[in-house]
This record gives structure tokens, sequence and C-alpha cells, in this order.
């Protein structure tokens, strides 16, 4: 009989320590062993010339899943984020939030056989409703999602709220997701521009500017070190808001640092021409061509420590149903993500170990995850991507699994893709498909104890 189910041979295997060529053995949906063994296998599959990641872990998601499935839903997103080397998510959706544990129970329920890929689910953190901190955390939510201005019919935490919210998720060890603009600041420049009779796309720029987002982070990040909480800055848009998050950072607070593509990739003067297309909040930040370099060497760094998509995608009939004020926020990115970060190490601004930190390593690491996902190491599960670092493609719309239908990436040549996507030693993903297995699993965040005692060696 073969000692393993699977055996994947002659890869180079990449993990933030480096890289090597290796077999890699899986058994029971588990890394057997990474190295020169190479045991009897029930399949065996040639992986010369490819390079082998742990799949993606991205942990800031929006399926609209139950709620506006008609810009996305669990089949469309995870089947997009399997064939694009993504094996975990984080997800929250705004429409209709998890802010009891009935709430959780009932979508966990109604998720039952939806995903592609295994799945954490986030709760939001209501302003004075500190009382549901500890039982969700108990019960398996992996982070609190909180505003500090009210985005998306969630309504924003001023700093007392914010400080009472993190008080109490530091006694039970919580972490949270903190999406940073000022609430007086939006609102102001909001009632100006309207007062102006301003519709055209250039208000993003001003109602959701630069001052609101380093104010509101200045203070997240404040409270967060005095109140000895955890949590993660959503979303940072420029270097200045990172230099912010680095002092805090540098005096002891448990900080993590989040960016996204759209921070790097896409300019501010965008939206002058495509409008709702480029509405999301934070908008990109960056001016010039220097503006993305600072942001990748920040990356590399460290000083952001990890990346997401923030997938909240609108198809093109919605991004153009209204004026810019009333059009969805958002934009997809599981489709993309992982293609620019490899693209990102092919031009030289990151190495492939980089990639396997910020995308799978660091992300299962913040939110109580690794070492089951986001590593390599023996016994964890064998979440897989397979890439092929020469294969070159132009992003292109027509290629967009998510129900977006679009990408803002558009036109862009990459190099690097993934070629094959493996969840617990099992092909979930092959050459840009999903095989839509449905195999995906909740993951219980680092409250639920059932989860964080299973061991990996």
């Amino acid at each position: 009989m073969p000692d393993v189910d699977l055996l994947i041979t002659g890869a180079t295997v990449v993990t933030p320590e480096g890289r090597r060529r290796a077999h890699v053995a899986v058994r029971d949906g588990r890394i057997q062993s990474v190295g020169t063994d190479r045991p009897a296998a029930r399949e065996t599959v040639d992986a010369a010339g490819l390079l082998l990641f742990p799949g993606g872990v991205d942990t800031h998601v929006h399926l609209m899943d139950p709620g506006s499935t008609e810009r996305e839903d669990f089949p469309t997103g995870t089947g997009a984020a399997a064939a694009a080397g993504v094996t975990t998510i984080v997800e929250h959706t705004h429409g209709q939030p998890v802010r009891t544990v009935e709430d959780l129970r009932a979508k966990l329920d109604y998720l039952r056989g939806r995903s592609n890929v295994d799945f954490g689910l986030a709760a939001h953190a209501w302003p004075g409703a500190t009382d549901a901190v500890a039982p969700l955390w108990e019960a398996g939510i992996t982070f609190f999602k909180l505003f500090t201005c009210t985005t998306h019919g969630v309504p924003g935490h001023d700093a007392a709220a914010l400080k009472a919210h993190l008080e109490q998720t530091a006694r039970v060890g919580a972490i949270s997701l903190m999406h940073c603009e000022d609430e007086s600041l939006t609102a102001a420049a909001e009632e100006l521009l309207r007062a102006q009779g301003r519709a055209d796309a250039g208000i993003l720029l001003d109602w959701r500017n630069r001052d609101a987002e380093l104010v509101a982070t200045a203070v997240a990040a404040l409270l967060v070190r005095r109140t000895g909480a955890r949590a993660t800055i959503a979303h940072v848009s420029d270097p200045e808001v990172a230099r912010y998050v680095s002092e805090e950072r540098s005096r002891g607070a448990l900080l993590a640092v989040e960016s996204c593509p759209q921070y790097f990739l896409l300019r501010e003067d965008e939206v002058y021409e495509h409008g709702a297309l480029r509405k999301f909040t934070p908008p990109a930040r960056a001016r010039v061509d220097d503006d993305e370099a600072q942001m990748w060497r920040l990356l590399r760094s460290g000083a952001l420590t990890h990346i997401s998509t923030d997938h909240a995608p609108s198809t093109l009939e919605q991004k153009r149903a209204g004026d810019i004020w009333n059009v969805h926020f958002g934009l997809p990115g599981l489709d993309s993500t992982f293609a620019l970060l490899l693209d990102a190490a092919a031009r030289g601004h990151l190495a492939y170990e980089d990639v396997a930190r910020v995308y799978s390593e660091t992300p299962a690491r913040v939110y109580g995850l690794w070492p089951r996902k986001g590593s390599l190491l023996p016994g964890a599960d064998a979440d897989l991507a397979l890439v092929d670092p020469t294969a070159t493609r132009i992003l292109r719309n027509e290629d967009v699994l998510s129900k977006a239908g679009w990408t803002p990436y558009a036109g862009r040549q990459v190099t690097g893709r993934v070629v094959r996507t493996y969840l617990r030693g099992q092909v979930i993903a092959e050459d840009g498909k999903p095989l839509h297995a449905r195999t995906g699993n909740f993951l219980p965040g680092a409250g639920a104890r059932s989860f964080a005692s299973r061991p990996v060696s």
C-alpha cells in the first residue's frame, strides 16, 4: 500500500525563510514531510520548474452572502479565490452583519456546502455593544470588524466607544480589524461638497481625504497601545499613515498593518477617468511611481505586515447605477491579488519569500490560524499553490470569475501564474478554473479551544 496520498516532486518550495528544491508528501489532508524523502504515493505529481507556495490566506473579504448576492456570493467568490491560489479567507458582509452568537450560528447553517475554500468569519463591533465581545470570541469568530466612521450602514466608533471596545477585547484576548477614517472630517467634507453642488468623481478625494484617515489611524493606534489590545489597521493607503502606526508599534502597540494592491498599483487621479470604478475607501493615494515604490519598500521591510484584497465587488451595471455619491464602494480583488504579488516579485519589488510571508504566513499568524494555515510545516493542512513563475498573461475583464465581471487592473501584463491549487491535499482549481468542489470548512478562530488545540509539529 502507498505510504502517502500525494507526493509533489521537484518543486522549488517557497516559505518566508527561503526556497529549496524538495518533495512534499501529503497524507490524510495534512503535510507529512517536506524534504528529500520520496515515499510511495497513491498519486505523484512532477512539479519540476514550478514554485510551491503555501495557499494564500486572505483575511479581509466581503462576499455579500447572505445579503446582496447579486454582487457576490460564497460559491463564486470562493471559486475565484481557489483559482487564484487562495485556500483560506476570513469573510464578513456589512449587509447582514454578525453581531450575536445567534447571527453566527445562522450564517454557518446557511453557508454549509457553499464554499470552495476554508473560511473564518468576522463579527461586526457595534458602538456600545461590548457585552457581545466575549461570547462571540468564544463562539469562534476570527476578529471584530469596526469602523471609526459610519460606512456601509455600520455605525462608527468615536474615541470613547473605541476605547471601551478595545478594553473588552484586551480582557478576552480578541483581535479587531479597524477601518480608520475620522467621521467628523468626512462629514464636514461631505457637507461642504454637497453645498457646492459637487457630484463629479473628484469628490471622492476631498470627501474621504488623507487627513481623515491619518487622524483616525493615529487615535486608534494610540488607544490600542494604551489598552493593551490587539488590532490590525485595515487597508493602509500611503506611507504617512504607515509611519504613524510604526511609531506606536515601536512604543509597544500590538498592531498589525494591512494594505491592499490598489494602494500600490492604482493612481489617485484615475478616479477622474474611471469614476465609480475607482470608488473605494480610503481611495487610492499614489500619485507617481515613487509613491508605489515606497509602498513596496514598506511591505518588504515589514512596516506593512501583510496584504489582503478587501474584496468588495459590484458589477459594472451596479457601479454605473447612480452618481458618485450613491454607488457602492469597493473593488473586486480575489481574482488578481496573488497574481499581482507574483508579478511584483518578478519585477523586483518583492522576493518570492515575501509573497509567502505577506499573503500566507503573516495573516495566518495575526489571526491565530497559523501553523495549520499559511505554512508548509509537517502537520499543517496541505493547502498548496503551484506556480509557474515564467508564465505571462494580460489581466482581462472576461477572465474574472467574481460576479463583478471586471477588474481595475484590466490590460496589465503580469508574470507568474498559479497553475494548480490544493485544499487539504485535494485539487480545487487547475489552470485558472475552479472545480467548485464546495469542500471548504469553517475555521473557528483563536478564541475557540477546539481549533487552537489542534497539534502541528
